[in-house]
C-alpha cells in the first residue's frame, strides 16, 4: 500500500512549477500503478495550450473556476469546483483560469515526474522505466 502526502511532495523534485501552473505529482510511473496522479494549480488570468498527444488525461476541478476550449470545434466548457472533464481524445485545449483552479489530474500512460510541457503543449512519451 502507498500513502503520500501532499507535504510530502512539497518543495521535493516532485513539485514542477510552470509558468501558468504548479503540479505537485503524488503517484508516478516508478509507483507501478499504471496511471499517475497529480494535485496541479493553475494560476489565475493565464491561458494554457495543452495537446496531451501521447497521454490521456481525467481532470477534477476542486477548487476555483475557468473554462476549456476545445480547439478542434472552438466549444467553451466552462469548469468550476466539483467537475471532472476527460480528454479522452488526446484533445488540444486551451485552459482558461479565471480564479486559482486547483486540479487533481490522472494521467495514463502515467508520467515519470519531471515531463513539462514542449512548445506545442505536449508532454513526451517515456517508455524506459
Amino acid at each position: 500500500m502507498k500513502v503520500v502526502k501532499l507535504d510530502d511532495v512539497l518543495n521535493t523534485e516532485n513539485e514542477i512549477k510552470g509558468e501558468n501552473w504548479t503540479s505537485r505529482r503524488l503517484i508516478l510511473k516508478d509507483s507501478g500503478m499504471g496511471y499517475s496522479v497529480h494535485d496541479t494549480v493553475i494560476k489565475a488570468g493565464t491561458e494554457t495550450h495543452i495537446w496531451y498527444q501521447n497521454h490521456l488525461e481525467s481532470v477534477y476541478c476542486i477548487e476555483g473556476e475557468g473554462e476549456v476550449v476545445t480547439l478542434k470545434d472552438n466549444k467553451v466548457h466552462p469548469i468550476s469546483a466539483n467537475t471532472l472533464y476527460a480528454l479522452d481524445e488526446h484533445d488540444e485545449h486551451l485552459l482558461r483560469a479565471t480564479t486559482d483552479m486547483r486540479m487533481v489530474c490522472v494521467f495514463n500512460p502515467p508520467i515519470t515526474g519531471q515531463e513539462t510541457h514542449d512548445e506545442n503543449g505536449v508532454y513526451p512519451l517515456v517508455t524506459e522505466s
